[in-house]
């Protein structure tokens, strides 16, 4: 994902210098996905094949859950597995069955890599075909990695949906002259969701299909007729695999902010001929809802100062929303992996001076931002309370994920996130 160079004249927006720096890291891991996918996918189960410790990182991230049963759990490798003493698959074919027999309502059960599962080289892939050949139809395994060693903690998503993509039915049309059909690629809060959905039927775009569905027994079909939107900038192996299938991918700016919701839907729009008035009538209200709630929040974050450490790979696009909405300076925009295909678009949206950083050496970048002293820091949880003691104000990256960000009426909600630690600091100084 990161393998593009600044000097590929065959990447849009190439002219854009980046400092790529390799060294210790400080992230989540890909198992941390399944904190919002596991509430996406209603009839999925996720089983992470780990220790005590990815146990315990999925307790606290997701929190007690009062109501209901997750849908996540962990089979826990134990010393004897580690040792060889134990046959690794015997224990989690025991596991599957137990865990199948408890909930007769999981459809599709995914098997999640970690990195205790990679040391002893537990091949997961030939679990789950045999786990399916075992207890399908009813039942399809599927596997994928969720492993810290190598990765940031949205490529669970990535990672998952790409494991998705070949199980996806193709489409009955798959002639040049056949209909279209749209794909919104990415998982999405309900809400969030249904308010897209809204604005393509008012286009009269359709059908619309989602990846992931909300029931596994829901997959959408695929082929060279799917034109398919991303609706989050981390999905770079889920995109190889749909445009593998045949899928196209559509352009466009992804749906932060006004202008960025506005120029995502357009995308579709013009992909789907609709006729441009027609669109401006169905956007405008919202928009101009949007425009309101950002003026709410444009005092307080206009002309701050942000930096921004690789995270969630959503900097980009944040930083192409508060920069040209909100008015805020972006000094370093960080991301993990840079993927300049995809984002070509947020790029050439950024304002000139902007350094723009790929991977992390945590300790230089560290001295840059004390160098700079931003107004405020976006950065993981590990990083947040060391810069508070110094006195400089943060913003936890993972709640960007976790909060519903996308759209024109989230607009505000995200401008939010930002302003608040910024109102906090101007409070305490008084």
């Amino acid at each position: 994902m990161g393998g593009l160079k600044p000097g590929d004249p065959s990447v849009a927006g190439s002219a854009l210098p980046v400092l790529r720096q390799r060294g210790q890291r400080e992230v989540f891991c890909g198992l941390t996905g399944i904190v919002w996918l596991h509430r996406k996918i209603q009839d999925a189960f996720f089983l992470v094949v780990g220790s005590r410790t990815c146990a315990h990182l999925l307790q606290s991230a997701a929190g007690v859950m009062l109501f209901a049963e997750p849908r996540f759990a962990t089979a826990i490798i134990e010393e004897r597995d580690l040792a060889g003493m134990a046959d690794a698959n015997e224990e989690l074919d025991r596991v599957v069955d137990r865990l199948l027999a408890r909930r007769p309502d999981i459809r599709m059960l995914f098997l999640v890599g970690s990195c205790p599962s990679e040391v002893i080289k537990l091949d997961l892939s030939r679990a789950a075909s045999r786990l399916t050949a075992k207890h399908g139809p009813a039942v399809r395994v599927l596997n994928y990695s969720g492993s810290g060693i190598e990765t940031t903690f949205t490529q669970g998503e990535d990672a998952c949906l790409a494991a998705l993509v070949p199980e996806l039915p193709a489409t009955q049309a798959a002639a040049p002259e056949s209909t279209p059909e749209l794909m919104i690629v990415g998982s999405l809060p309900d809400i969030v969701e249904d308010q897209f959905l809204r604005f393509f039927a008012e286009m009269g775009i359709g059908p619309v299909r989602v990846l992931p569905p909300r029931r596994a027994v829901a997959l959408p079909p695929v082929g060279p007729n799917t034109r398919f939107l991303l609706a989050q900038p981390f999905l770079g192996e889920t995109a190889r695999a749909l445009e593998d299938r045949g899928a196209v991918r559509l352009d466009a700016l992804f749906p932060f902010g006004s202008e960025g919701s506005f120029e995502w839907l357009r995308a579709a729009a013009r992909a789907f001929g609709v006729d441009e008035a027609r669109f401006e009538a169905v956007v405008a209200p919202a928009r101009e809802r949007a425009t309101r709630a950002l003026a709410r929040h444009r005092g307080v974050l206009e002309g701050k100062t942000i930096f921004f450490m690789p995270d969630s790979q959503l900097e980009v696009p944040l930083a192409r929303f508060l920069s040209r909405e909100l008015g805020m300076i972006p000094l370093e925009v960080g991301t993990p992996y840079l993927h300049r295909a995809h984002l070509a678009r947020e790029l050439e949206a950024l304002p000139e001076g902007t350094t723009l950083s790929e991977g992390q050496d945590v300790d230089r970048q560290l001295d840059r931002v004390r160098a700079a002293r931003p107004d405020l820091t976006v950065c993981g949880l590990g990083l947040a309370n060391p810069l508070e003691a110094e006195g400089l104000s943060t913003k936890w990256s993972i709640e960007l994920v976790f909060s519903p960000v996308h759209g024109f009426d989230q607009a505000g909600d995200l401008a939010e996130l930002f302003a608040r630690p910024l109102r906090r600091r101007d409070m305490l100084k008084v």
